[in-house]
């Protein structure tokens, strides 16, 4: 018996606006979702399935539907802060010149003491996102 992989779901605050994030930002295509339902919040889905390449990441919304409030409780956002995503990455600094094109504030790439080249950005609901590879002697 072999594990064959492994995906991160996140949870987010408004998933149209994390799936346009994902989507239009960081090129992942939308593989699979829950159904839709209309809500005081609008026409959307709690679950999506996103890929990029062989990246899987599944999103789900943080409040069940007619239970979102209007704005973000600080607290429960401000706690993403201590959670990354690490993707692998065959060229950061192609992705870095990608991301920058598309409006995405981040630092160029940079390597790390421990043999890897790094770059990283934020997302929408607070979350880590590192895109990384071996550092190429």
């Amino acid at each position: 018996m072999a594990l064959t992989g492994a995906t991160v779901l996140l949870q987010v605050f408004d998933m149209n606006a994390a799936i346009a994030f994902y989507r239009d930002q960081l090129s992942f295509a939308l593989v699979d979702s829950s159904p839709p339902v209309e809500a005081t919040e609008g026409h959307y889905s709690h679950w999506c399935w996103l890929r990029r390449d062989a990246a899987d990441l599944m999103l789900n919304t943080a409040y069940d539907a007619d239970e979102r409030p209007a704005t973000r409780d600080a607290g429960r956002w401000t706690g993403h802060r201590d959670t990354c995503v690490y993707f692998g990455c065959d060229d950061t600094d192609a992705l870095w010149v990608e991301l920058s094109a598309k409006g995405i504030a981040c630092a160029r790439p940079h390597d790390t003491p421990y043999g890897m080249r790094q770059l990283y950005i934020t997302d929408l609901d607070g979350y880590g996102l590192c895109f990384q590879h071996p550092v190429r002697r």
